[in-house]
């Protein structure tokens, strides 16, 4: 008797990342077009380089035409799709519109994933990519981040090639931890070094308003139960200061709307970055709610503005990131800010990561 014996191969990487956005997008609608006969095609070549063939997506439909994208395809990377981003008219751009309708939050399809990489975050959190490219204006990167659960990392502004001319918006990624943002920064930035483990505990100021949001207390509970456990665990220290900031939404909106001379956002810029300045003399790290409010259904966020806590860090240019702090009663993800000094985005790496081994692992 013959015996036949047969071989099982394991799908590809990016096989398995085209099959899961296949069974999931349709619900997720994260995104808007998906390139499996060019991802395929692309694949062997690029598992022989660093990347080893990683499959990312990237934001909107000239995101692969994106400096980020370019240099990770270079490094190896393998673009399998292009995300959601707000559809035209969007008053508040904390949404999506994917190919199949709007895109909704993995964790509560009522709700917002955030904007505006709406797409990318929820190609993330729902495993239909290992990272994807973002930008982050106002928080576009950190909000869906904290709202679906992952990482999101805002560069320090003019870190990396941006095409926004009023100098707000800088590049950012989504992943699942603070390694898949590390190697993105590893294979775009110029010059990168690998960062070393800090020396903990981190001495660090916690704020949870910045001297002027109002934030749901639910979302400042969950922020504050992280912080505390990362102080029991000896990963930071609390210095007995805060963060007093002015109000930043009337200079941001100067600022975009092609006046940045403006007094009185001159004024607001200039005493928030002596402020700043001050603060990340004393301490490596600042740590706030990403958002002073939870995801919010797909009608909108009425008068609250979403940015309150991370459009400061646009105007002052500062390295941010979010990470998953825990969730609210109602099943919402939370996100922590971190922010780091200007230019210290691979510090901000090092020390978000040990923040994330201390905190619990969110997965969708």
């Amino acid at each position: 008797m013959t015996r036949t014996t047969r071989t099982t191969r394991t799908p590809s990487a990016v096989a398995r990342a085209l099959e899961r956005i296949g069974r999931l997008d349709p619900a997720l609608n994260a995104f808007i077009e998906v390139w499996p006969d060019e991802a395929l095609a692309r694949e062997p070549e690029a598992r022989e380089l660093p990347l080893g063939g990683l499959p990312f997506a990237v934001k909107g439909p000239a995101g692969a035409r994106s400096y980020a994208a370019r240099r990770l395809i270079a490094a190896g990377g393998v673009p399998v799709g292009a995300t959601s981003v707000p559809g035209p008219g969007t008053v508040w751009q904390t949404w999506g519109q994917g190919a199949h309708g709007r895109t909704v939050n993995p964790w509560r399809a009522d709700r917002t994933p955030g904007g505006s990489s709406a797409g990318s975050a929820v190609a993330v959190a729902a495993g239909m990519a290992e990272l994807a490219t973002g930008s982050d204006g106002a928080g576009s990167v950190r909000i869906p981040a904290a709202w679906c659960g992952v990482f999101g990392l805002k560069t320090t502004n003019g870190l990396l090639p941006s095409p926004d001319r009023s100098g707000l918006a800088s590049a950012g990624v989504l992943a699942r931890s603070a390694a898949g943002a590390e190697r993105y920064l590893r294979h775009v930035l110029d010059g990168y070094e690998p960062p070393a483990a800090p020396p903990l505990p981190l001495p660090a100021v916690y704020s949870e308003g910045l001297g002027f949001a109002d934030v749901d207390p639910e979302v400042a509970a969950v922020v504050r139960a992280a912080v505390d456990r990362l102080v029991a665990a000896g990963t930071v220290r609390l210095l007995d200061t805060g963060c007093e900031l002015l109000d930043p939404a009337r200079a941001w909106q100067a600022v975009r709307g092609g006046a940045p001379g403006d007094p009185a956002a001159v004024a607001v810029r200039r005493a928030n970055d002596d402020r700043l300045d001050a603060l990340f003399a004393a301490a490596p790290l600042l740590l706030t709610p990403v958002t002073p409010n939870r995801p919010h259904g797909h009608e909108g966020p009425g008068d609250l503005y979403s940015t309150a806590l991370t459009w400061v860090f646009n105007l002052s240019g500062h390295p941010a990131a979010s990470l998953p702090a825990g969730f609210t009663g109602d099943g919402c993800p939370v996100g922590l800010q971190l922010v780091a000094a200007r230019g210290a985005d691979v510090s901000l790496l090092g020390m978000a990561h040990a923040v994330e081994s201390m905190l619990p692992t969110v997965r969708s």
